[in-house]
C-alpha cells in the first residue's frame, strides 16, 4: 500500500462511510484528471451503479452567468446540472455558435408564469412585448417566453418567411388575437434596404444564417461577399458585407397568409442499402419506442440532412454518426455516437434515453407533436440551417412506408 492509498483511506475512515463505497468513489475520482471530459467521467459513475447517466451540479445555477476564458456552453451545463440544448434556447444560440469571455448567458428557463397575465387580462389590455436583440430568431423567442412559435407569429402579423431586426417590439402573449393590428408597423423596416449600411458588425449570438435572413439576402450572397464557406466561424466585432440589393424581399408579408400553410419545396431520393438499412432502424427504434409516425418521419428526415442517412465517422467540428452528434457537446463519446442504434435511441430521447437528461431528445421537447416538422427537429438538433429539415417531409413519409 502506498503512502497516498493510506493516507486517503484514513481520511475516508474520518468520514465514516463505508470502505467499499469510498474504494470505488476513489477509483473514478482519480481515472478523471481536472480536464477530462465530463461525459467519460459520467459514464464511469453509470457503470458503477447501473442506471442510465444523470448530470449532479456542482453547484446550483445563478440566474445569469458571465463567461469566463476556456469556458464552452457544454462545461457551463455541465457544471450547473443543465441541458446544453436549454442553455442554447434560453439564450438563442444555436451549435454553431461561439461564446466569448465577459459575454452573459441567461441559465434559467423564463418564468411560464410571464403568459398567465395574458390569459386572464381583458382583450383591451396592453401585450407583454419583447424587443428583439441581435442574434434573436423567432423560434428562439417564442421558447423564452414559453409560447408556440404559431402563436407568437399570430400575434404579429407574421410567418415562417418573416424577418424580424434588433430593436423590433414583438408582441409575446399567446392569446393577443387583438395584437395582430399592430403588425402593421412590421412592414416599416420596408425602407431599410435603400438604406441600409454596406457592412454589419457581428454581435454575440450571431450565425451567418440570421444575418443573412436579417438583411434579406441569400446565405450563399453573404459568404460569397466575404469569402466564406458554410463551414467558417464568424466572431463578435467582425465586420462582414452585406448587400443591399433586395429591395423586393420586403413585400413577401403581403403572402403572409400563403405562406403560412404553404409547404416548402420538397426534396426526394432513392435510398441507397446503406440509407434503407439506417432508416429501416430508425422506424424500427421509433416503433419499439412508441413514436408515432409523425416523429418518425421527423428523425428520417432529420438523419438526411444530417448525414444523407449514413453513420459517418466525422463531420463538421467533432459530429459524428447519423445524427451529427458531437461528443464535446454531451451527446456521448465517439464510439457511444458511432453505434447507430444508441444514437437513434438518444435523438428520440424520453424516459429509456441513454444519455439520461444530459441530452435532450424529440420527445423530451413540450409539444413536440403540435410543433410544424422543421420545428421539432430543430428544437433537438439547434443547427444553423433550421429550414432544411422541412425539406424532407414527404420524402420522409415515403421511406416510413416502404421500410417499416
Amino acid at each position: 500500500m502506498t503512502p497516498n492509498t493510506s493516507s486517503r483511506r484514513q481520511r475516508y475512515a474520518t468520514l465514516g462511510l463505508p470502505a467499499a463505497v469510498l474504494g470505488a468513489l476513489a477509483g473514478v475520482l482519480v481515472a478523471a484528471p481536472a480536464g477530462a471530459d465530463v461525459v467519460a467521467g459520467a459514464s464511469s459513475t453509470a457503470r458503477l451503479n447501473g442506471v442510465p447517466n444523470r448530470i449532479a451540479p456542482a453547484e446550483a445555477p445563478p440566474s445569469d452567468y458571465v463567461v469566463a476564458p476556456g469556458d464552452t456552453i457544454f462545461a457551463i451545463a455541465q457544471r450547473f446540472g443543465l441541458r446544453t440544448a436549454d442553455v442554447l434556447a434560453w439564450n438563442g444560440l444555436d451549435a454553431r455558435s461561439v461564446i466569448r469571455p465577459g459575454q452573459e448567458l441567461r441559465l434559467h428557463a423564463p418564468p411560464a408564469a410571464a403568459s398567465t397575465p395574458a390569459a386572464t387580462a381583458p382583450p383591451a389590455s396592453a401585450p407583454a412585448t419583447h424587443t428583439v436583440a441581435a442574434g434573436d430568431t423567432l423560434f428562439a423567442i417564442a421558447q423564452r417566453h414559453g409560447i408556440p412559435l404559431d402563436a407568437l407569429l399570430s400575434a404579429n402579423g407574421l410567418d415562417r418567411s418573416s424577418i424580424i431586426y434588433p430593436g423590433q417590439s414583438l408582441a409575446v402573449t399567446a392569446s393577443a388575437p387583438a395584437a395582430a393590428p399592430a403588425a402593421a408597423p412590421a412592414p416599416a423596416p420596408a425602407p431599410a434596404p435603400a438604406a441600409a449600411p454596406a457592412t454589419y458588425t457581428v454581435a454575440a449570438g450571431d450565425t451567418l444564417f440570421a444575418i443573412a435572413q436579417r438583411h434579406g439576402i441569400p446565405l450563399d450572397t453573404l459568404l460569397s461577399a466575404n469569402g466564406l464557406d458554410r463551414s467558417s466561424i464568424i466572431y463578435p466585432g467582425q465586420a462582414l458585407a452585406v448587400s443591399a440589393a433586395a429591395p423586393a424581399t420586403p413585400p413577401a408579408p403581403a403572402a403572409a397568409p400563403a405562406a403560412v400553410d404553404a409547404a416548402p419545396a420538397q426534396k426526394s431520393a432513392d435510398l441507397s442499402p446503406e440509407q434503407a438499412a439506417n432508416a429501416a432502424l430508425i422506424i424500427r427504434i421509433g416503433r419499439e419506442l412508441g413514436v408515432s409516425d409523425h416523429g418518425i418521419a421527423i428523425a428520417l428526415a432529420t438523419g438526411m440532412v444530417e448525414s444523407d442517412l449514413r453513420n459517418l465517422d466525422g463531420g463538421d467540428r467533432d459530429s459524428l454518426g447519423i445524427f451529427q452528434q458531437r461528443p464535446s457537446t454531451g451527446w456521448g463519446t465517439p464510439e457511444q455516437i458511432r453505434d447507430a442504434e444508441r444514437s437513434t435511441r438518444v435523438f428520440y430521447g424520453g424516459p429509456s434515453d441513454p444519455n439520461g437528461r444530459a441530452t435532450r431528445g424529440l420527445l423530451d421537447v413540450p409539444g413536440w407533436e403540435s410543433m410544424a416538422f422543421t420545428d421539432a427537429a430543430q428544437a433537438v438538433q439547434i443547427s444553423a440551417y433550421p429550414l432544411r429539415y422541412g425539406e424532407w417531409e414527404t420524402a420522409a413519409h415515403r421511406w416510413l412506408a416502404l421500410y417499416q
